[in-house]
């Protein structure tokens, strides 16, 4: 089974993915999502609930990185288990998808040290 949740923060859309992305229909429903965001100034993929990946996914995620980039959006994978990094990393797709580091998403939604602060202060 595979699910996700799309969340809009500023021009920066987050799309979680949980469980397997295996099949064609998680694959197509991963596009889907992510194409509707036409007006996105970055797209971040939260992969951190993917359960596992395999040809189908890793096909849909070097086509995605390609739409983006001819769309002016940048596109950065967050936080992939080990088993999926290992995957991107035995098929050298890699270097065509970008791996973002936390401080590196911070940046994006154009959180700092203060808006941290902030926030763990309000909790």
């Amino acid at each position: 089974m595979f699910n996700l949740n799309v969340e809009k923060i500023g021009n920066v859309v987050v799309v979680y993915c949980e469980g397997r992305l295996v099949r064609s229909d998680a694959a197509f429903r991963l596009r889907d999502a992510v194409t509707r965001q036409r007006d996105a100034r970055v797209v971040l993929l939260d992969l951190s609930g993917v359960e596992a990946l395999e040809a189908g996914g890793l096909g849909m995620l070097l086509f995605l990185q390609m739409w983006t980039r001819d769309h002016g959006i940048q596109f950065k994978v967050l936080d992939p288990p080990a088993g999926v990094r290992q995957s991107l990393e035995r098929t050298r797709s890699a270097a065509a998808v970008e791996i973002a580091g936390m401080s590196e998403v911070l940046s994006l939604l154009g959180w700092g040290p203060e808006e941290l602060w902030a926030s763990s202060m309000a909790a």
